[in-house]
Protein backbone atom coordinates (compact mmCIF):
# COMPACT_ATOMS: atom_id res chain seq x y z
CA UNK A 1 0.00 0.00 0.00
CA UNK A 2 2.83 2.20 0.65
CA UNK A 3 4.50 1.81 -2.78
CA UNK A 4 0.61 2.62 -4.33
CA UNK A 5 0.32 5.69 -1.88
CA UNK A 6 3.68 6.92 -3.85
CA UNK A 7 3.28 5.93 -7.03
CA UNK A 8 -0.80 8.06 -6.66
CA UNK A 9 1.75 11.21 -4.92
CA UNK A 10 3.88 11.14 -8.04
CA UNK A 11 1.55 10.94 -10.86
CA UNK A 12 -0.77 13.91 -8.80
CA UNK A 13 2.70 16.05 -8.87
CA UNK A 14 3.51 15.04 -12.58
CA UNK A 15 0.39 15.71 -14.05
CA UNK A 16 -1.48 18.51 -11.47
CA UNK A 17 -4.15 19.96 -13.77
CA UNK A 18 -7.22 22.64 -12.57
CA UNK A 19 -9.30 19.63 -11.51
CA UNK A 20 -6.88 16.53 -11.10
CA UNK A 21 -9.05 13.61 -11.60
CA UNK A 22 -8.26 10.46 -8.68
CA UNK A 23 -6.07 7.76 -9.79
CA UNK A 24 -8.39 5.07 -9.02
CA UNK A 25 -9.26 1.81 -10.16
CA UNK A 26 -10.43 1.15 -14.07
CA UNK A 27 -13.15 -1.14 -13.01
CA UNK A 28 -16.58 -0.63 -12.55
CA UNK A 29 -17.60 -4.10 -10.36
CA UNK A 30 -16.37 -5.06 -7.33
CA UNK A 31 -15.82 -8.47 -8.69
CA UNK A 32 -13.76 -7.34 -11.81
CA UNK A 33 -11.59 -5.04 -8.99
CA UNK A 34 -10.33 -8.08 -7.14
CA UNK A 35 -9.48 -9.78 -10.11
CA UNK A 36 -7.46 -6.88 -12.18
CA UNK A 37 -5.87 -5.13 -9.14
CA UNK A 38 -2.72 -5.69 -9.77
CA UNK A 39 -3.31 -4.51 -13.46
CA UNK A 40 -4.84 -1.53 -12.37
CA UNK A 41 -2.18 -0.76 -10.50
CA UNK A 42 0.24 -1.48 -13.34
CA UNK A 43 -2.30 0.95 -15.32
CA UNK A 44 -1.17 3.99 -12.88
CA UNK A 45 2.22 4.02 -12.51
CA UNK A 46 2.57 3.58 -16.97
CA UNK A 47 0.19 6.75 -16.09
CA UNK A 48 -2.87 6.35 -18.24
CA UNK A 49 -5.86 8.33 -17.65
CA UNK A 50 -9.41 6.56 -16.45
CA UNK A 51 -12.05 8.15 -18.64
CA UNK A 52 -15.94 7.43 -18.58
CA UNK A 53 -17.16 6.97 -21.52
CA UNK A 54 -21.29 6.91 -22.51
CA UNK A 55 -21.47 5.57 -26.41
CA UNK A 56 -25.26 6.72 -26.16
CA UNK A 57 -28.28 6.98 -28.62
CA UNK A 58 -27.99 6.94 -32.31
CA UNK A 59 -24.41 7.35 -33.38
CA UNK A 60 -23.12 7.58 -30.28
CA UNK A 61 -21.32 4.06 -30.42
CA UNK A 62 -20.48 4.88 -34.12
CA UNK A 63 -18.71 7.83 -33.48
CA UNK A 64 -17.52 6.42 -30.20
CA UNK A 65 -15.44 3.59 -31.90
CA UNK A 66 -13.60 6.28 -33.82
CA UNK A 67 -12.56 7.61 -30.89
CA UNK A 68 -11.46 4.44 -29.85
CA UNK A 69 -9.68 3.39 -33.24
CA UNK A 70 -7.77 6.72 -32.95
CA UNK A 71 -6.80 6.94 -29.65
CA UNK A 72 -5.50 3.18 -30.33
CA UNK A 73 -3.06 4.50 -33.23
CA UNK A 74 -1.85 7.79 -31.34
CA UNK A 75 -0.88 5.59 -28.24
CA UNK A 76 -3.23 8.05 -26.04
CA UNK A 77 -2.62 6.84 -22.44
CA UNK A 78 -6.42 6.67 -21.89
CA UNK A 79 -8.22 3.61 -20.14
CA UNK A 80 -12.16 4.28 -20.75
CA UNK A 81 -14.76 3.04 -18.53
CA UNK A 82 -17.50 2.00 -21.01
CA UNK A 83 -21.45 2.23 -20.07
CA UNK A 84 -24.50 2.67 -21.14
CA UNK A 85 -27.59 4.42 -20.52
CA UNK A 86 -30.39 4.82 -23.19
CA UNK A 87 -34.24 5.59 -22.58
CA UNK A 88 -34.82 4.22 -26.04
CA UNK A 89 -32.84 1.00 -25.57
CA UNK A 90 -34.63 -0.41 -22.49
CA UNK A 91 -30.89 0.50 -21.06
CA UNK A 92 -32.00 3.05 -18.39
CA UNK A 93 -32.48 2.63 -14.87
CA UNK A 94 -31.81 3.89 -11.39
CA UNK A 95 -29.11 1.09 -10.99
CA UNK A 96 -27.75 1.64 -14.57
CA UNK A 97 -27.37 5.62 -13.69
CA UNK A 98 -26.42 4.95 -10.44
CA UNK A 99 -22.89 3.17 -12.07
CA UNK A 100 -22.86 5.86 -14.46
CA UNK A 101 -22.71 8.53 -12.11
CA UNK A 102 -19.81 6.19 -9.65
CA UNK A 103 -18.02 6.15 -12.70
CA UNK A 104 -17.96 9.56 -13.72
CA UNK A 105 -17.01 10.85 -9.93
CA UNK A 106 -14.56 8.64 -9.76
CA UNK A 107 -13.07 9.54 -13.37
CA UNK A 108 -13.87 13.19 -12.67
CA UNK A 109 -13.66 13.18 -17.20
CA UNK A 110 -16.26 11.68 -19.25
CA UNK A 111 -16.90 11.44 -23.02
CA UNK A 112 -20.15 10.87 -24.05
CA UNK A 113 -22.80 10.75 -26.82
CA UNK A 114 -26.15 11.89 -27.12
CA UNK A 115 -28.71 10.36 -24.98
CA UNK A 116 -31.81 10.54 -26.82
CA UNK A 117 -34.90 11.70 -24.62
CA UNK A 118 -38.03 10.13 -25.88
CA UNK A 119 -41.11 12.38 -25.95
CA UNK A 120 -43.72 10.26 -24.48
CA UNK A 121 -44.42 10.97 -20.82
CA UNK A 122 -44.32 8.37 -19.25
CA UNK A 123 -44.50 9.54 -15.46
CA UNK A 124 -41.13 11.36 -14.92
CA UNK A 125 -40.46 14.61 -16.62
CA UNK A 126 -36.80 14.85 -16.11
CA UNK A 127 -34.79 12.84 -18.53
CA UNK A 128 -31.79 10.71 -17.54
CA UNK A 129 -29.18 13.16 -19.65
CA UNK A 130 -31.06 15.97 -17.43
CA UNK A 131 -30.86 14.30 -14.48
CA UNK A 132 -27.37 12.97 -15.16
CA UNK A 133 -26.14 16.85 -15.52
CA UNK A 134 -28.22 17.99 -12.89
CA UNK A 135 -26.63 15.24 -10.41
CA UNK A 136 -22.91 16.31 -11.11
CA UNK A 137 -24.03 20.09 -11.51
CA UNK A 138 -22.93 20.25 -15.10
CA UNK A 139 -23.55 24.16 -14.77
CA UNK A 140 -21.95 25.30 -17.57
CA UNK A 141 -22.10 23.65 -21.00
CA UNK A 142 -19.57 25.24 -24.00
CA UNK A 143 -20.13 25.20 -27.21
CA UNK A 144 -16.65 26.76 -29.25
CA UNK A 145 -17.72 27.36 -32.84
CA UNK A 146 -15.30 28.08 -35.26
CA UNK A 147 -14.87 27.62 -38.83
CA UNK A 148 -12.50 24.64 -40.25
CA UNK A 149 -9.95 25.65 -42.83
CA UNK A 150 -10.61 24.37 -46.43
CA UNK A 151 -14.56 24.09 -45.47
CA UNK A 152 -16.52 26.79 -47.06
CA UNK A 153 -19.90 27.61 -45.98
CA UNK A 154 -21.86 30.81 -45.78
CA UNK A 155 -19.61 32.39 -43.01
CA UNK A 156 -16.15 31.58 -43.41
CA UNK A 157 -13.30 32.37 -40.37
CA UNK A 158 -15.61 32.24 -37.94
CA UNK A 159 -14.76 31.87 -33.70
CA UNK A 160 -17.18 32.49 -31.24
CA UNK A 161 -18.06 31.24 -28.39
CA UNK A 162 -21.21 29.67 -26.73
CA UNK A 163 -21.87 29.62 -22.98
CA UNK A 164 -25.03 27.88 -21.32
CA UNK A 165 -26.44 27.71 -17.86
CA UNK A 166 -28.14 24.38 -18.01
CA UNK A 167 -29.19 23.45 -14.59
CA UNK A 168 -32.12 25.43 -14.63
CA UNK A 169 -34.55 28.11 -17.03
CA UNK A 170 -37.19 26.27 -18.77
CA UNK A 171 -35.74 22.85 -18.54
CA UNK A 172 -36.23 22.58 -14.61
CA UNK A 173 -39.36 19.85 -14.72
CA UNK A 174 -41.42 21.88 -13.21
CA UNK A 175 -44.82 21.02 -15.59
CA UNK A 176 -48.13 20.64 -14.25
CA UNK A 177 -51.93 20.39 -15.19
CA UNK A 178 -53.60 23.39 -13.63
CA UNK A 179 -57.15 23.21 -14.77
CA UNK A 180 -58.33 20.79 -17.55
CA UNK A 181 -56.33 21.44 -20.78
CA UNK A 182 -54.24 24.27 -19.16
CA UNK A 183 -50.37 23.03 -18.65
CA UNK A 184 -48.16 25.27 -16.78
CA UNK A 185 -44.51 25.16 -17.30
CA UNK A 186 -42.37 26.63 -14.57
CA UNK A 187 -39.26 28.50 -15.96
CA UNK A 188 -36.56 28.71 -12.74
CA UNK A 189 -33.86 32.07 -12.43
CA UNK A 190 -32.05 32.11 -9.66
CA UNK A 191 -29.36 34.67 -8.70
CA UNK A 192 -27.04 32.08 -7.43
CA UNK A 193 -26.72 30.29 -10.76
CA UNK A 194 -27.23 33.41 -12.35
CA UNK A 195 -23.93 34.66 -11.10
CA UNK A 196 -22.04 31.46 -11.58
CA UNK A 197 -22.42 31.17 -14.98
CA UNK A 198 -22.01 34.73 -15.77
CA UNK A 199 -18.46 34.58 -13.90
CA UNK A 200 -17.62 31.56 -15.38
CA UNK A 201 -18.60 33.39 -19.03
CA UNK A 202 -16.13 36.04 -17.81
CA UNK A 203 -13.47 34.26 -16.65
CA UNK A 204 -13.61 32.19 -19.91
CA UNK A 205 -12.98 34.90 -21.80
CA UNK A 206 -10.36 36.25 -19.50
CA UNK A 207 -8.34 33.27 -19.61
CA UNK A 208 -9.00 32.57 -23.58
CA UNK A 209 -7.79 36.35 -24.09
CA UNK A 210 -11.12 37.32 -25.62
CA UNK A 211 -12.45 40.88 -25.77
CA UNK A 212 -16.14 40.71 -25.39
CA UNK A 213 -18.94 38.75 -23.39
CA UNK A 214 -22.41 39.23 -24.90
CA UNK A 215 -25.61 38.57 -22.34
CA UNK A 216 -28.58 37.19 -24.22
CA UNK A 217 -32.00 37.71 -22.69
CA UNK A 218 -35.64 38.42 -23.49
CA UNK A 219 -36.00 40.78 -20.24
CA UNK A 220 -38.47 43.17 -21.90
CA UNK A 221 -40.85 40.20 -21.83
CA UNK A 222 -39.56 38.12 -18.99
CA UNK A 223 -39.45 41.18 -16.84
CA UNK A 224 -38.38 39.09 -13.42
CA UNK A 225 -36.77 35.77 -14.59
CA UNK A 226 -34.96 36.96 -17.44
CA UNK A 227 -34.27 40.61 -15.81
CA UNK A 228 -32.61 38.82 -12.69
CA UNK A 229 -30.16 37.11 -15.48
CA UNK A 230 -29.38 40.19 -16.82
CA UNK A 231 -28.54 42.19 -13.61
CA UNK A 232 -26.73 39.68 -12.66
CA UNK A 233 -24.73 39.44 -15.99
CA UNK A 234 -24.45 43.45 -15.33
CA UNK A 235 -23.35 43.29 -11.93
CA UNK A 236 -20.68 40.30 -12.77
CA UNK A 237 -19.34 42.77 -15.64
CA UNK A 238 -18.60 45.24 -13.66
CA UNK A 239 -15.86 43.13 -11.71
CA UNK A 240 -14.21 42.44 -15.49
CA UNK A 241 -13.33 46.15 -17.07
CA UNK A 242 -11.17 44.96 -19.48
CA UNK A 243 -13.93 42.74 -21.20
CA UNK A 244 -16.24 44.66 -23.30
CA UNK A 245 -20.05 44.01 -22.32
CA UNK A 246 -23.50 43.81 -24.33
CA UNK A 247 -26.40 42.76 -23.76
CA UNK A 248 -28.75 41.33 -26.75
CA UNK A 249 -32.72 40.23 -27.07
CA UNK A 250 -32.77 36.63 -28.13
CA UNK A 251 -34.74 36.99 -31.21
CA UNK A 252 -32.50 39.72 -32.46
CA UNK A 253 -29.41 37.34 -31.85
CA UNK A 254 -30.36 34.59 -34.18
CA UNK A 255 -31.05 36.78 -36.85
CA UNK A 256 -27.44 39.24 -35.84
CA UNK A 257 -25.96 35.51 -35.98
CA UNK A 258 -27.27 34.82 -39.88
CA UNK A 259 -26.79 38.21 -40.92
CA UNK A 260 -23.53 39.23 -39.40
CA UNK A 261 -21.96 36.23 -36.95
CA UNK A 262 -18.25 38.30 -36.89
CA UNK A 263 -19.96 40.83 -34.23
CA UNK A 264 -19.96 38.19 -31.72
CA UNK A 265 -17.16 36.67 -29.13
CA UNK A 266 -18.43 35.11 -26.08
CA UNK A 267 -22.42 35.05 -25.47
CA UNK A 268 -23.46 33.95 -22.40
CA UNK A 269 -27.23 32.97 -21.78
CA UNK A 270 -29.80 30.79 -19.98
CA UNK A 271 -30.95 27.07 -20.72
CA UNK A 272 -33.43 27.09 -23.56
CA UNK A 273 -31.60 30.25 -25.16
CA UNK A 274 -28.47 28.27 -25.34
CA UNK A 275 -30.02 24.77 -26.60
CA UNK A 276 -31.35 26.83 -29.59
CA UNK A 277 -28.60 29.25 -30.23
CA UNK A 278 -25.71 25.95 -30.20
CA UNK A 279 -27.78 24.31 -33.13
CA UNK A 280 -27.94 27.68 -35.09
CA UNK A 281 -24.59 28.48 -34.77
CA UNK A 282 -23.16 24.91 -35.81
CA UNK A 283 -25.11 25.28 -38.68
CA UNK A 284 -23.14 28.28 -39.68
CA UNK A 285 -19.60 26.20 -39.78
CA UNK A 286 -21.31 22.98 -41.35
CA UNK A 287 -23.49 21.54 -38.76
CA UNK A 288 -24.15 19.16 -35.88
CA UNK A 289 -21.12 16.33 -37.24
CA UNK A 290 -17.88 19.14 -37.00
CA UNK A 291 -18.72 21.33 -33.91
CA UNK A 292 -17.50 20.05 -30.44
CA UNK A 293 -18.49 20.85 -27.02
CA UNK A 294 -17.82 20.39 -23.27
CA UNK A 295 -19.99 21.01 -19.78
CA UNK A 296 -18.51 21.83 -16.64
CA UNK A 297 -19.23 21.56 -12.83
CA UNK A 298 -16.66 22.39 -9.92
CA UNK A 299 -15.94 18.83 -10.32
CA UNK A 300 -16.49 17.53 -13.57
CA UNK A 301 -15.64 17.87 -16.99
CA UNK A 302 -17.86 15.78 -19.76
CA UNK A 303 -17.09 16.06 -23.35
CA UNK A 304 -19.41 16.05 -26.23
CA UNK A 305 -20.98 17.09 -29.30
CA UNK A 306 -21.91 20.84 -29.23
CA UNK A 307 -24.94 20.01 -31.13
CA UNK A 308 -26.53 17.05 -29.69
CA UNK A 309 -28.39 15.03 -32.17
CA UNK A 310 -28.63 11.28 -32.69
CA UNK A 311 -28.59 10.95 -36.04
CA UNK A 312 -31.05 8.27 -36.10
CA UNK A 313 -31.36 8.29 -39.46
CA UNK A 314 -27.74 7.35 -40.03
CA UNK A 315 -27.27 4.71 -37.74
CA UNK A 316 -25.21 1.30 -39.00
CA UNK A 317 -24.89 2.76 -42.69
CA UNK A 318 -21.19 4.02 -41.70
CA UNK A 319 -21.87 7.62 -42.88
CA UNK A 320 -21.68 9.45 -39.98
CA UNK A 321 -19.54 12.33 -39.71
CA UNK A 322 -16.76 11.58 -36.40
CA UNK A 323 -15.34 15.18 -36.76
CA UNK A 324 -17.27 16.75 -33.97
CA UNK A 325 -16.47 13.61 -31.80
CA UNK A 326 -12.53 13.49 -32.65
CA UNK A 327 -12.31 17.12 -31.89
CA UNK A 328 -14.45 16.82 -28.38
CA UNK A 329 -11.61 14.06 -27.52
CA UNK A 330 -8.91 16.12 -28.22
CA UNK A 331 -10.08 18.65 -26.09
CA UNK A 332 -10.98 16.36 -23.56
CA UNK A 333 -7.01 15.40 -23.85
CA UNK A 334 -5.93 19.08 -23.21
CA UNK A 335 -7.87 19.38 -20.09
CA UNK A 336 -5.76 16.28 -18.88
CA UNK A 337 -2.57 18.08 -19.92
CA UNK A 338 -2.01 15.93 -22.97
CA UNK A 339 -1.14 18.25 -25.29
CA UNK A 340 0.84 16.43 -27.60
CA UNK A 341 -2.11 13.69 -28.22
CA UNK A 342 -4.48 16.49 -28.42
CA UNK A 343 -2.47 18.63 -30.37
CA UNK A 344 -2.20 15.47 -33.07
CA UNK A 345 -5.19 14.29 -33.08
CA UNK A 346 -7.06 17.73 -33.71
CA UNK A 347 -4.52 18.51 -36.57
CA UNK A 348 -5.18 14.99 -38.17
CA UNK A 349 -8.74 16.00 -38.70
CA UNK A 350 -7.99 19.18 -39.64
CA UNK A 351 -5.39 18.21 -41.84
CA UNK A 352 -8.13 15.34 -43.59
CA UNK A 353 -10.88 18.12 -43.37
CA UNK A 354 -8.35 20.91 -45.54
CA UNK A 355 -7.30 18.40 -48.09
CA UNK A 356 -10.86 17.83 -48.85
CA UNK A 357 -10.25 14.36 -50.63
CA UNK A 358 -12.37 12.62 -47.62
CA UNK A 359 -15.31 13.80 -46.46
CA UNK A 360 -18.88 12.34 -45.09
CA UNK A 361 -21.73 13.02 -46.87
CA UNK A 362 -22.95 16.08 -44.50
CA UNK A 363 -19.92 17.60 -45.53
CA UNK A 364 -20.76 16.94 -49.34
CA UNK A 365 -18.71 13.83 -50.00
CA UNK A 366 -19.10 10.52 -50.58
CA UNK A 367 -16.76 8.96 -47.75
CA UNK A 368 -17.80 6.70 -45.15
CA UNK A 369 -16.77 7.13 -41.43
CA UNK A 370 -14.29 4.40 -41.68
CA UNK A 371 -13.09 5.67 -44.68
CA UNK A 372 -12.80 9.20 -42.84
CA UNK A 373 -11.23 7.40 -39.47
CA UNK A 374 -8.19 5.74 -41.82
CA UNK A 375 -7.63 9.19 -43.51
CA UNK A 376 -7.52 10.73 -39.60
CA UNK A 377 -4.93 7.84 -38.20
CA UNK A 378 -2.93 8.53 -41.61
CA UNK A 379 -2.15 11.54 -40.93
CA UNK A 380 -0.81 11.08 -37.41
CA UNK A 381 2.38 9.76 -38.86
CA UNK A 382 4.03 12.28 -39.42
CA UNK A 383 4.44 12.94 -35.43
CA UNK A 384 5.25 9.79 -35.02
CA UNK A 385 2.70 7.71 -33.79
Amino acid sequence: MAAVSGVRWLTRALVAAPNPGAWRSLCTSAVAQAASRSQAEDVRVEGAFPVTMLPGDGVGPELMHAVKEVFKAASVPVEFQEHHLSEVQNMASEEKLEQVLSSMKENKVAIIGKIHTPMEYKGELASYDMRLRRKLDLFANVVHVKSLPGYKTRHNNLDLVIIREQTEGEYSSLEHESARGVIECLKIVTRTKSQRIAKFAFDYATKKGRGKVTAVHKANIMKLGDGLFLQCCEEVAELYPKIKFETMIIDNCCMQLVQNPYQFDVLVMPNLYGNIIDNLAAGLVGGAGVVPGESYSAEYAVFEMGARHPFAQAVGRNIANPTAMLLSASNMLRHLNLEHHSNMIADAVKKVIKVGKVRTRDMGGYSTTTDFIKSVIGHLHPYGG
